[in-house]
């Protein structure tokens, strides 16, 4: 009987999973929560690849917790609903993104930004002391509806499947520090997967847009096909020197290490620098005070973003048809683009098609 017991309380589920810091994925036969009354189970038609997919699977961050199924940018169909959620019916698109718990009483949980919230639990087991959580590269997910986003019918579910991460990472600072307003000249630095994402949500909000990169190669793209007014390679003093004191906000994309006084000085008095690239713990950013105090000029952080503030992201995406640049992969390929992806070979993001190649 307790065989049985246990057999009704799991549902049987299949992904790839690392098993050591080689990184190295393969299929993975485990088993997820049964669909509690407040729960859905979705089957994942998509999953999306994160730079940090990368960094927990090869252990770069030095803590994490063998096996690890990686994904945090998920989408697909409602297969199942507790009898006490409202959200959803059976055959809704539904997508998960970086967190799928927290506390729900502390001021970030009531804020409806419980990506702040000190218990938030992350989508797969990221931080020391978690409870095992496995991610998207997988066939199903269970998840409470709270922590779960209705996908409008007008997106693609590849192409959206990179918002859940990479575009509320962006959208969340934009919208927060007032890096949203119509005429107002944002300046994104790195063109890469988030970078991407930052030109087409603030051209979509009616700003003007410059790209700052290390790559001169990158302008036409920049212009032409994403719609950035300007371009400047960080590199070129005089480029730099020409633009100094122009822009109300910088998005900052770049996790490698890079000067931030030249980035600090193209702001606008009041003007505000907002990082979002993880920073290199080993090599702490330099940074001159003065300018900031004459300037009154902002620099901070931002991380993801909460509940609400996601689901009006893919939303004000769904009504303005944002999508990321993606490759959609099949399954049996994930290893050969996470080398790809250690190596910046990929515009701008890889999603797997789940639902039609993953396989036993």
């Amino acid at each position: 009987m307790a065989g049985s017991q246990e057999q009704e309380q799991t549902q049987k589920a299949l992904g790839w999973a690392a098993r050591d810091s080689s990184g190295l994925l393969s299929s993975f036969q485990f088993t997820r929560r049964a669909n509690g009354d407040n729960d859905i189970t979705m089957k994942i038609l998509y999953c999306g690849i994160c730079h940090s997919d990368l960094h927990m699977t090869t252990n770069e961050f030095g803590f994490s917790s063998y096996p690890i199924i990686p994904g945090h940018e998920i989408v697909g169909v409602v297969t199942q609903v507790g009898c006490k959620v409202n959200k959803f019916k059976v055959g809704d698109k539904a997508a998960v993104g970086c967190f799928i718990g927290s506390c729900g009483t502390c001021s970030s949980c009531k804020d409806d930004l419980e990506n702040y919230c000190p218990k938030a639990s992350t989508t797969y087991t990221f931080f020391e002391g978690q409870p095992k959580t496995y991610g998207g590269f997988s066939d199903i997910f269970v998840v409470n509806e709270h922590f779960a986003i209705q996908f409008p019918d007008s997106l693609s579910l590849e192409g959206g499947a990179p918002l859940l991460c990479a575009g509320i990472t962006v959208y969340s600072p934009m919208k927060y520090f007032g890096l949203s307003e119509a005429g107002k000249h944002l300046g994104v630095v790195g063109l890469g997967g988030l970078g991407h994402l930052a030109v087409k949500f603030a051209k979509a909000f009616g700003m003007k847009v410059t790209v700052i990169s290390t790559s001169p190669n990158k302008k036409h793209e920049a212009i032409e096909r994403l719609g950035a007014d300007s371009f400047l390679v960080s590199s070129d003093t005089k480029e730099m020197q020409a633009a100094m004191g122009t822009m109300d906000g910088i998005i900052d994309t770049v996790s490698a290490p890079h000067p931030l006084n030249p980035l600090v000085d193209l702001l606008r008095s009041q003007g505000k620098l907002i990082l979002l690239g993880a920073p290199d713990v080993e090599r702490p950013a330099e940074l001159s005070i003065f300018p900031l105090i004459v300037g009154r000029k902002l620099i901070a952080g931002s991380a993801a973003g909460g509940i609400k503030e996601t689901q009006e992201m893919i939303d004000f995406a769904g009504k303005h048809n944002i999508t990321a640049d993606v490759e959609v992969i099949p399954m049996d390929y994930v290893n050969t683009a996470m080398k790809r992806l250690a190596m910046g070979n990929i515009r701008y993001r890889f999603v797997i098609d789940i639902g039609n190649t993953l396989r036993a």
